[in-house]
């Protein structure tokens, strides 16, 4: 048997134009929901979450 590697941490590119824009608005949504539901059980992640929101939120800006 042959040994088989993979690439941790690599990533695939999300595809250009309006695509990218529906894709990122998506990731959004679901961060945003995901910091809401934990609420007070998990400030710590909520928080987290929160923060993976804003971040994607910014680039959101700078390709709109």
């Amino acid at each position: 048997m042959e040994n088989q590697y993979c690439k941790v941490g690599a990533v695939k590119p999300i595809t250009n134009g309006a695509q990218a824009i529906r894709i990122l608005e998506y990731r959004y949504q679901v961060f945003l929901e995901k910091a809401s539901g934990i609420g007070k059980m998990d400030e710590k992640l909520a928080d987290f979450f929160e923060s993976k929101a804003n971040s994607i939120k910014k680039t959101l800006e700078n390709l709109i």
